[in-house]
C-alpha cells in the first residue's frame, strides 16, 4: 500500500468564516463572496479598476509601521520544530522542493528556512537529490522514509500548509500601531468619502468627531433613512483614506494556528503579486528575489499589506460566529470575524434582530469595548487575549431604550441620530436617485408626493426615491417604453408602493 497524501489547503487562501448573507451551507466561491463585500461601495464608484488597480483613490494617511523582516530563527518568534512541520508537510504535499522554493512558500528568508533544512538533513529526515554551485538555495530536497513518517505525525497534528505564522506577541503590538483611534478626519476627506450621499450637514459633523475617537458608534432612527448607508459610508471613509494597514496570514497563539488574512475581507496594496512573479522568474534565487537576497526584504513578507478592512454583518450574527473557528479535521483555526476586522470597521447591521438576543450580544461586546481587548478559546479550555482594535459601528431602528441599557450606552461615546429628511433634502435625494439612474429629473414628481402623502400624514423616507424609481423603471420595461417620470406614472408606483397592508 502506498501513503494517501492529505488533501492540501490553499497556502494563501486559509479557510474562511460563513460570510454575511451566504447560507452556510451554500458554497462560497469567489464572485459571491466578491459581489457581498462590493456592495459595501456605491454604484458607479471609481475607486477600483477592472484589474484590481487603484484609480482616482487619494492616500491622505501613511501607511502604518511595516513589521521589519527577520534575519534569523530567534527573531520570526517561532521554534525550530515548528519551522521544520512546515518544511516536512511541505515535501510531504510537493514531493520535492527547491532550497528557494521553501522560502517563498513560508514568507521567510532563506536564511531563516535553512536552519530548519539543515536540522532535518541532519536528522536523517530530508535528503539532497540534486544542486548546483549556487548553494542550498538551488538544492533538491527529498524526504526520506523517516521523513514521511514525520510528516505523517506533523499532519496528524495540525494540517495547516502556507506562509509561516506570527507569534501572538508580535501580532498585538502591531494591532496598537495601527489602531484606528487617532484617524485623521477632515472635513473635506470625509465629504469626499460621502460623495454618493446626500446627507445633512449636521449628521456629518457628529460621524467626524467619532471617527477621530477610533470608538463604537451607535447610529438608530426610523427605517428606510440611510443609517446603513452611512455606516458602510464610514467603512469606505477607513477604507480610503484611513491608510494601509498589515495584516498577518496566520498567527501563532497557545501552540495554535489561527488563520487571519482573508481574502475576501483584506484588499491587498502590497507587491505580493510582483513577489510571486520575480519568485518564478528566479527558479534557483537570485539577488533579485526578496526571499535570497543579500539585503533584507522591504519588510516581514508573513503579512500582507491591506487597506483597512470593512466587516459587515445582520441579522445572520450569532454568539458563535464572534468565537474561533476550529476544524477538527484540519486542527487549526480561523480567526472570528471581528478580529479579522481589527484595525478597521466591523459593523452590526439591523441591530436587535439578530437570532441571539441583544442583552446576550451586549454582553458579549461590553468587556472589548472597555478594555480594549478580547479574549478567545482554544477547542482545549485555554484562554488567551487578543487585541479589540477597530471602529465598531451598531446600526438599528428599533427603539434603543428597548435594545440596551445604560450600562451599555456609557460604553458607546458616540449616538447618532438619523431621522427622516425634510422636504429640501428630500428633494436633493430624489434628484441624485434620478442622476444615478440616467433619469431626468421632475420636481413636479416632489410636489406630487408631498401633496398626495407626506403632508397628509405620511413621513417620507429617504429610501423613498430609489424604490419609486425602481417601480417607475419596472413598468417602463414591461411597457416597452422610455424610461421617464412624470405624475401619472408617479402615482402608478406610489400606489403599489404605499399601499396599506
Amino acid at each position: 500500500m502506498t501513503d494517501r497524501k492529505p488533501e492540501p489547503l490553499a497556502p494563501q487562501s486559509p479557510l474562511a468564516l460563513p460570510i454575511p448573507g451566504i447560507a452556510e451551507s451554500e458554497p462560497q466561491t469567489g464572485s459571491n463572496v466578491a459581489d457581498l463585500y462590493d456592495k459595501l461601495f456605491s454604484e458607479g464608484s471609481d475607486w477600483e479598476t477592472e484589474s484590481g488597480t487603484q484609480s482616482h483613490v487619494p492616500r491622505d494617511a501613511a501607511a502604518a509601521t511595516a513589521p521589519p523582516a527577520p534575519l534569523t530563527l530567534r527573531q520570526t518568534g517561532l521554534t525550530l520544530g515548528t519551522i521544520s512541520d512546515l518544511i516536512l508537510k511541505q515535501l510531504y504535499l510537493q514531493g520535492n522542493l527547491l532550497g528557494i522554493q521553501f522560502a517563498r512558500q513560508m514568507r521567510l528568508p532563506f536564511a531563516v528556512v535553512e536552519e530548519g533544512l539543515r536540522f532535518l538533513k541532519d536528522d536523517k529526515c530530508i535528503e539532497v537529490t540534486s544542486g548546483d554551485l549556487v548553494g542550498p538555495v538551488s538544492y533538491r530536497f527529498n524526504l526520506t522514509d523517516l521523513g514521511r513518517k514525520r510528516a505523517r505525525e506533523a499532519f496528524e497534528l495540525c494540517r495547516y500548509v502556507g506562509p509561516a505564522p506570527v507569534p501572538l506577541d508580535a501580532y498585538a503590538p502591531q494591532c496598537r500601531r495601527q489602531t484606528v483611534t487617532g484617524t485623521e478626519c477632515s472635513a473635506e476627506a470625509l465629504q469626499r468619502a460621502f460623495g454618493n450621499l446626500v446627507i445633512r450637514d449636521d449628521v456629518l459633523q457628529d460621524l467626524g468627531p467619532a471617527v477621530c475617537s477610533g470608538k463604537s458608534i451607535f447610529v438608530y432612527g426610523p427605517p428606510g433613512n440611510g443609517k446603513t448607508m452611512i455606516a458602510k459610508a464610514l467603512g469606505n471613509f477607513l477604507n480610503l483614506y484611513g491608510g494601509d494597514i498589515y495584516v498577518p496570514y496566520a498567527i501563532y497563539a497557545e501552540n495554535s494556528i489561527i488563520t487571519i488574512f482573508d481574502p475576501t475581507i483584506h484588499r491587498p496594496t502590497d507587491n505580493a503579486d510582483v513577489l510571486d512573479q520575480i519568485a518564478s522568474e528566479n527558479e534557483t534565487g537570485s539577488i533579485t528575489d526578496p526571499f535570497f537576497s543579500r539585503n533584507s526584504p522591504p519588510f516581514d513578507l508573513r503579512w500582507r499589506r491591506v487597506r483597512r478592512p470593512v466587516v459587515i454583518t445582520a441579522g445572520e450574527l450569532t454568539l458563535e460566529m464572534l468565537d474561533l473557528r476550529y476544524n477538527s479535521a484540519s486542527n487549526f483555526y480561523t480567526a472570528p470575524l471581528h478580529i479579522k476586522a481589527n484595525c478597521g470597521v466591523f459593523l452590526i447591521d439591523d441591530f436587535g434582530r439578530q437570532i441571539v438576543s441583544p442583552r446576550d450580544l451586549l454582553n458579549r461586546w461590553i468587556m472589548p469595548l472597555e478594555e480594549r481587548v478580547d479574549f478567545l478559546t482554544l477547542a482545549t479550555g485555554r484562554k488567551f487575549s487578543v487585541p479589540f482594535e477597530q471602529l465598531i459601528i451598531f446600526s438599528t431602528n428599533l427603539d434603543p431604550r428597548e435594545l440596551v441599557d445604560e450600562a451599555f450606552l456609557r460604553r458607546i461615546q458616540h449616538k447618532i441620530f438619523v431621522g427622516p429628511p425634510d422636504r429640501e433634502l428630500f428633494g436633493d435625494i430624489f434628484k441624485l436617485c434620478c442622476q444615478q439612474r440616467s433619469i431626468e429629473f421632475d420636481s413636479a414628481c416632489v410636489d406630487f408626493l408631498y401633496h398626495e402623502f407626506y403632508d397628509r400624514g405620511k413621513t417620507p423616507r429617504a429610501s423613498d426615491p430609489r424604490d419609486l424609481l425602481e417601480i417607475v423603471r419596472s413598468i417602463c420595461r414591461y411597457r416597452r417604453q422610455d424610461v421617464v417620470i412624470s405624475k401619472e406614472l408617479m402615482a402608478e408606483a406610489a400606489r403599489r408602493f404605499f399601499v396599506q397592508m
